[in-house]
């Protein structure tokens, strides 16, 4: 669409909500409540349009004073934080215990799709904010029209849908499009210029992105502003290396690649600077897009992109599932439509991205999601449909972006939510994401020797942990030159510490069990995993109290609806720095996985670390190829790719404090020690208990 169509759109749509504004002020056309809503959220529209207008005359004039800045975030941010959410139409449990169940959980995600209208006016998206505009306008006029007699109730609330359906299916082509380009297209700089052209040194430089900012992030950001500058090339080096060293261990041709995708929090753009500049060394330009706005493109409550603080999570885990007002077969397919022709358009962007590098923090405290009954669910159907459409989605990016020419980095650091030790802590953490390579490449050898020997591998859990498990690990047909185990040192997985295998599913049988856990976002109690051929029979946890409850959640946010998941990955983790760290601030409950994973032994639900690149050889330090790249539902990728994939790798960690023992058995029966109550014991690793 045309620049100056769109504006035209744009100010009779603004038109429009002026007026709307004025005559729910006066009650006349729509009932009480629903005047509420229309109100509200019109008001929250003209002042976008005022941020709009603030925002080009910023664009000459420079940025306002900072408490200025402050009040606009507040305003833009101000229904959703705090109490404010539970008097907000974007509260679905609100909204229906005024409008009625349908029409509130339906205007709800209206008010939710109208809050993306944020990220469009900064970056300057009318082709993606006018429709959204054009919606809300349409189904005000479907209220005056069941207040004048002309719609019945059931009609209207048919209506709602269908102009909400036809609000993300028709614009799928703008929205889904845009989102395929943004991953890939490094002229789409909106956030790398704020990166790269700001002064750091100035705060106010953290409105500019338009997301929520709190002192969080100005703490962040002023404390990376008082390092020394070899420090923050240092904690970007760290990263920016073990991204190089991804493509070197895999065989990959970095010089081929021109684009490096960027993952990370606002507040962190200091190391975030030094790293593009270090990419740059490299030949490669930055993609730096923002988390998902609107529902064609979330993926449930998570956010992958750049982004700033949550101004409340239980809004983002509120709105998880509201694909489920769209989600059918048509929608499926026209995504997928959408995907293959964008994909298509931007396959020579495509070809020459090189994978995902991303920065994650730790700190805050894990909260405690509350389900409502309110809010849209997946349906048995759309569970399958969701399934499908993952699956699909996955193959066909995989078309253009392969799996065995791409790799990835991930590193973390903390916040200062993370308490008054924060600056303490983030030097515990550079040093943790520093560890001497040549040290834990000998002990990990160690452990991969002793691991090779083995037919199988037994876990058990001890101080109420219930695990008890039997990992079944692949044949070798020469141990001289291959090895079942990969020797993850500090290159794409920071900070260094583990082992990992694909286990053998045949045979891999019993309980895992860990008594509390934070992953994705959501905090487990007493989660239990039941394995049958390597498959999860049983799923659940005891954060409800209630077993219908409990195994929504284990099967919503774990298993991500899908009926059984494969055990892809075993590890040993040897990370006891980290572990001793987090035991002596008391911070195991705000570690994020990458961490914790490294904290003892490790067990991942989904695909394997190789999927989608099992063709690609790996080689240990030692010279050894690391042949147990499959499992017996990835073999299948070449005749059936949607059986054998099941897009999803969530790791889960047993600490060593509840570890009493890891062994391995031998084809004879006999034992090797590894672990004995969270000790190691195993000959040429004692130096790992020294930081326990």
């Amino acid at each position: 669409m045309e620049h100056s169509i769109l504006e035209e759109r744009y100010g009779l749509s603004m038109d429009r909500i002026r007026g709307l504004s004025e005559e729910c002020g006066k009650v006349l056309t729509l009932r009480r409540e629903a005047a509420a809503y229309f109100q509200r959220q019109a008001a929250f529209l003209l002042f976008l349009d005022e941020v709009r207008e603030a925002l080009a005359r910023e664009k000459a004039e420079g940025l306002p004073p900072m408490e200025v800045l402050e009040e606009r975030n507040r305003r833009l941010y101000g229904d959703i934080s705090g109490p404010s959410y539970e008097r907000s139409f974007a509260n679905p449990a609100y909204a229906a215990e005024l409008l009625g169940k349908e029409a509130g959980r339906m205007l709800s995600f209206l008010a939710a799709e109208l809050r993306g209208g944020i990220a469009y006016v900064y970056e300057d998206r009318p082709e993606e904010w006018v429709p959204c505009l054009e919606v809300f306008i349409e189904i005000y006029n479907l209220f005056e029209a069941e207040q004048a007699g002309e719609l019945t109730e059931e009609v209207l609330l048919s209506e709602i849908k269908e102009a909400l359906y036809y609000y993300v299916s028709d614009y799928c082509d703008v929205t889904v499009a845009r989102r395929v380009r943004e991953q890939v297209d490094p002229s789409l700089d909106f956030a790398v210029r704020i990166v790269m052209d700001s002064d750091l040194s100035d705060l106010r430089y953290l409105y500019r992105f338009g997301e929520y900012v709190t002192e969080n992030e100005r703490r962040t950001a002023g404390f990376l502003n008082g390092l020394p500058e070899e420090t923050v090339a240092e904690m970007a080096s760290v990263f920016t290396e073990g991204y190089r060293r991804g493509f070197e261990l895999a065989g990959i041709d970095l010089k081929k690649k021109k684009t490096a995708e960027l993952r990370c929090c606002v507040g962190f753009e200091r190391i975030l600077r030094e790293v593009i500049r270090q990419l740059a060394d490299m030949g490669l330009s930055p993609v730096l897009y923002r988390a998902a706005v609107g529902a064609a493109n979330k993926r449930q409550h998570l956010k992958i992109g750049y982004h700033g603080a949550y101004a409340n999570r239980q809004y983002e885990y509120d709105h998880r599932s509201d694909s489920a007002l769209f989600l059918d077969r048509a929608f499926k397919e026209r995504k997928l439509s959408v995907m293959r022709v964008a994909y298509e358009e931007y396959k020579e962007l495509a070809a020459v991205y090189a994978g995902p590098a991303v920065m994650e923090t730790f700190g805050e405290e894990p909260f405690p999601y509350m389900n409502k009954p309110e809010v849209y669910q997946l349906s048995e159907k759309q569970k399958r449909l969701s399934v499908e459409l993952s699956s699909q989605s996955a193959e066909l990016v995989n078309r253009y972006i392969r799996g065995e020419e791409r790799s990835f980095a991930i590193i973390s650091w903390p916040t200062p939510e993370i308490g008054t030790d924060f600056e303490e802590i983030f030097r515990e953490t550079i040093r943790l994401n520093t560890l001497d390579y040549e040290k834990y490449k000998e002990i990990q050898g160690a452990l991969i020797d002793a691991l090779d020997e083995g037919e199988f591998v037994v876990v058990r859990g001890t101080n109420g942990n219930r695990t008890d498990l039997k990992v079944a690990l692949h044949v070798l047909s020469d141990r001289a030159r291959e090895t079942n185990f990969e020797n993850c040192l500090a290159d794409v997985n920071i900070p260094l510490g583990e082992v990992f295998t694909s286990p053998r599913l045949s045979g891999t049988k019993g309980l895992l069990h860990v008594s509390r856990i934070y992953l994705d976002e959501v905090e487990y109690q007493d989660l239990e995993l039941v394995f049958q051929d390597g498959m999860t029979v049983s799923a659940t946890c005891k954060n409800y109290g209630s077993e219908e409850e409990d195994r929504k959640l284990v099967a919503e946010n774990l298993l991500r609806n899908h009926k059984s998941l494969p055990l892809g990955e075993f590890a040993v983790g040897t990370n006891t720095a980290a572990y001793a760290m987090a035991k002596k601030y008391g911070i195991i409950s705000r570690l994020k996985i990458l961490i914790i994973e490294k904290m003892g032994p490790h067990f991942a639900i989904g695909d394997t670390c190789y999927s989608h690149s099992e063709e690609v050889r790996v080689y240990n330090p030692d010279g050894k190829e690391v042949t147990a790249r499959d499992n017996e539902c990835s073999i299948r990728r070449k005749e059936d790719p949607e059986a054998a994939y099941f897009n999803c790798h969530t790791d889960i960690t047993i600490p060593y404090d509840e570890l009493g023992e890891i062994a391995v058995i031998r084809p004879d029966g006999s034992r090797i020690p590894l672990i004995e109550n969270g000790r190691f014991v195993l000959p040429g690793t004692e130096a790992l208990n020294e930081d326990l």
